[in-house]
């Protein structure tokens, strides 16, 4: 007769895997991943010389349709393997949460409450749910907003990187209390900037060539180009980037443990890993 074993909630034990990343999982993830990065670095990778360069404009276009193909991989792949009713439920209800999040604020002064929610959401659940919860919430804010074009793949693979970031981060069983929340909030700072950057490049390439002192110029020098990125990151994105950063600090160190509480509650009820165990002829 089998019986399943309870985890005690206050003993903390191994951590809960609602996805477990495969080997099929993790090559598809990497695949997205090295895809991802050449197509928001290909102005500083490409030769001066190289034909990649004299199509500056176009090149993007085919990266984010790529993309989005790639993406859609992972997801399926991931669902494939470990992601059962209950994952899928609290998958489910995150990033409906998030995407519902998100218009809050409208963006103003970089006000985007959900980042907070990526960042626990990813700690207690783990890096494969927090790739997968990131990519599904960005993709379902921008259904909820209107927010649809060519930079959403590059929106999802980057709140899927952010989100899964926080899985990876150290001490998931022991790490509790203020420590834990210290740590979480300076990974969310840090990242808040991190996700704007890698905007950043999403749309730097599309700047008007006249704005020559901050905008890409096919076929001069890494170092000219990186100087204009670094001028356009500050001319246009700073202020926001910052207002987003510290939004997630103070949501984090406010209602970080509540909410890290109750999610971890909901993870112990729902049992994903639920240990398996056989009593003897007379149990």
């Amino acid at each position: 007769m089998s019986r399943t074993t309870p985890t005690t909630p206050t003993t903390p034990t191994a951590r809960v895997h609602a996805v477990r990343l495969g080997p099929r999982s993790l090559a598809a993830l990497a695949l997205t991943s090295a895809v991802g990065v050449a197509a928001l670095f290909w102005p500083f990778l490409a030769p001066p010389a190289s034909h990649l360069s004299a199509h500056a404009q176009d090149a993007p276009w085919l990266f984010a349709g790529l993309l989005i193909l790639l993406v859609a991989v992972v997801a399926a792949t991931i669902s494939e393997s470990d992601l059962g009713p209950k994952a899928v439920a609290m998958l489910g209800v995150l990033a409906a949460t998030g995407a519902a999040l998100r218009p809050i604020g409208a963006g103003t002064a970089g006000i985007e409450p959900m980042f907070f929610l990526m960042v626990l959401s990813g700690r207690v659940l783990g890096p494969g749910f927090g790739f997968a919860l990131g990519s599904v919430t960005m993709f379902a804010s921008a259904l909820l907003t209107g927010g649809v074009g060519p930079w959403l793949p590059f929106q999802m693979l980057s709140m899927g990187w952010f989100t899964m970031g926080a899985g990876l981060l150290p001490g998931p069983v022991r790490l509790r209390g203020r420590i834990e929340l210290l740590m979480l909030a300076g990974y969310g700072f840090l990242a808040a900037f991190a996700y704007g950057t890698v905007m950043n490049l999403a749309g730097w390439t599309f700047l008007d060539s006249a704005a020559s002192n901050i905008s890409f110029t096919a076929g001069a020098p890494v170092a000219v180009n990186l100087a204009h990125f670094v001028a356009y990151c500050v001319a246009t994105s700073l202020g926001w980037d910052l207002g987003r950063a510290l939004c997630t600090v103070v949501l984090t160190l406010a209602l970080g443990p509540a909410v890290l509480r109750a999610l971890r509650r909901a993870t112990r009820r729902a049992a994903f890993e639920t240990a398996v165990t056989f009593d003897g002829p007379g149990g």
